[in-house]
């Protein structure tokens, strides 16, 4: 954040990237587990020397004195190792500021890059490790911290490369290489690697490995992942926690949980390469824009198409397949959303800003870029954003999240607001009631409210406030409002529970 924005962040209430520290009683040992935090999440505001209680800032009052104190203390700090193991602030990232007429100490603290992570206290990044979610700082667990340090070390060892042993031939699916291979000919007619055999051909793209300094061989992870069976990939030595859906949602009821569904059910080779053309085929008859006209000649391709392709290729290349979690893509009317286990090695700002880019996966990433899909040069973004913007559509919104950490893209097919919700409150004959005539109607901003619940059942007041722009206490009246109509319960508590839409408004 720019020094201005971070001047109209200050004043507000605590959020996921704002926090307040009392420093009436010297430098507080807390503020390094909230540095660790946002440093290891997504950066952050810092302000020393104000507290927040019952919604209300309470200023120090610091003067010049303990100022000039407390900046040598974070810094005497920052350097030392044994407090804490990486400082990404430059001296512009401390300045005095002031809240309510008082002045106090900010610190920008930036997203970490990933291959500091993690950034850990005392020495020992096991219990000394914190990360961000909207209920504070939570100290990590040690699986997390591992995620991290296999994240800092992928691009030296990256978890895709990775030789698998005993795997053979057998495990590849032969009609996907087939398939393969084909779109590989059309794409490169004259290339060399049209001559090769399988196993060289396999050897060439990087699916399978010869290590010339040992002599060892075998198949990659990522070989695998593109093109082996499904059992193949979900053993224990490869990929156990695999799992891709996609699921279609075009029913107003949402009773039905799906229209359509792709999952490995057992009647298809369910690998990423698979997974990846049948989705995309049904996502592309979900665009209202099937084709365009260049001159009098027809195009069957628009930009949109390259954006969705560029999109699912994203999730699919930059997934975390150590982490727990499925990929999960869902196809509406008037929307796709596309989750994936992990979160990006660059900061959604940086995602963006384009131009820059690190892959988790950088053996996926090849393998998908010889069928042209899944650019390198950090121009992914740009293209995703151009299908959109050519066709005015809202602009695609990229979402992290912590506890599990997760990526989510929404690409929303209307340049204006989503219908999502339209027909709760319909009448059996299709005509709409008037809301002062049927209490289950809903408002548009609790069809919106919905629309996020569907999207993510973990959701916290926190986030539907940031995404709704609106009040806590709206979206706290809005959420009651939906359960006395009987839409909407919630399951379990208020930090490890889930909404739950029960039925539609009759």
């Amino acid at each position: 954040m720019s020094v201005e924005q971070i001047r109209k962040q200050i004043g507000q209430a605590e959020d996921i990237e704002l926090e307040y520290k009392s420093a009436k009683g010297g430098f507080p040992e807390s503020f390094w587990e909230t540095f660790s935090a946002f440093a290891n999440t997504n950066g952050g505001v810092i302000v020393l020397g104000v507290k927040e209680k019952d919604k209300k800032l309470i200023p120090d009052g610091l003067d010049d004195t303990l100022i000039a104190k407390y900046k040598k203390v974070f810094w005497d700090c920052a350097h030392n190792k044994q407090k804490v193991s990486a400082t990404m602030l430059a001296n512009h990232d401390v300045s005095v500021e002031n809240v309510k007429g008082n002045r106090v100490l900010v610190f920008r603290v930036p997203k970490a890059a990933y291959d500091l992570k993690p950034v850990y206290l005392n020495s020992n990044p096991f219990g000394n490790t914190y990360r961000r979610n909207h209920e504070g700082d939570y100290r990590c667990t040690d699986a997390e911290v591992r995620l991290m340090v296999a994240d800092a070390e992928s691009q030296g060892h990256s978890f895709d490369s990775k030789v698998l042993a005993n795997y053979t031939i057998e495990d590849i699916d032969m009609a996907t290489l087939r398939a393969y291979r084909q779109r590989f000919l059309l794409r490169h007619e004259n290339h060399p690697w049209n001559e090769l055999d399988d196993m060289q051909f396999l050897t060439k793209i990087g699916a399978y490995y010869v290590n010339r300094e040992d002599g060892s061989e075998g198949f990659t992870r990522a070989g695998i992942l593109m093109l082996g069976k499904t059992e193949s990939i979900m053993d224990q030595s490869c990929a156990p926690w695999y799992f891709v859906d996609y699921q279609e949602k075009l029913s107003s009821d949402p009773m039905l949980r799906w229209t359509d569904r792709l999952y490995p059910d057992g009647t298809w080779e369910a690998n990423l390469f698979q997974f990846f053309y049948r989705t995309y085929g049904k996502l592309a008859q979900l665009l209202p824009t099937p084709f365009m006209l260049k001159g009098t000649d027809r195009q069957e391709e628009t930009s949109a198409h390259v954006a969705l392709r560029e999109a699912l290729a994203n999730c699919l290349i930059h997934c975390n397949y150590a982490q727990q979690g499925n990929i999960l893509v869902v196809g509406r009317r008037n929307e796709i959303t596309m989750r994936n286990p992990g979160c990006m090695l660059i900061s959604v700002a940086d995602f963006y800003a384009g131009s820059h880019s690190i892959c988790r996966n950088p053996l996926l990433q090849k393998l998908f870029m010889f069928l042209g899909n899944g650019e390198k040069a950090g121009s992914g973004a740009d293209i995703i954003k151009k299908g959109w913007a050519d066709n005015k559509w809202q602009q695609p919104m990229l979402s992290e999240r912590v506890q599990p950490d997760e990526c989510l893209m929404t690409l929303t097919l209307i340049s204006g607001k989503s219908d999502f919700g339209k027909d709760f409150g319909k009448e059996q004959n299709g005509t709409k009631n008037d809301p002062k005539d049927d209490p289950k109607e809903l408002t548009e901003r609790q069809s919106l409210m919905l629309k996020l619940i569907e999207e993510d059942d973990l959701i916290t007041i926190q986030l539907m406030t940031q995404k709704m722009k609106v009040s806590e206490k709206t979206v706290k009246r809005e959420l009651a409002a939906l359960q006395e109509k009987g839409i909407l319960t919630r399951e379990g508590g208020r930090k490890s529970g889930r909404w739950v839409i029960k039925q539609a408004a009759n």
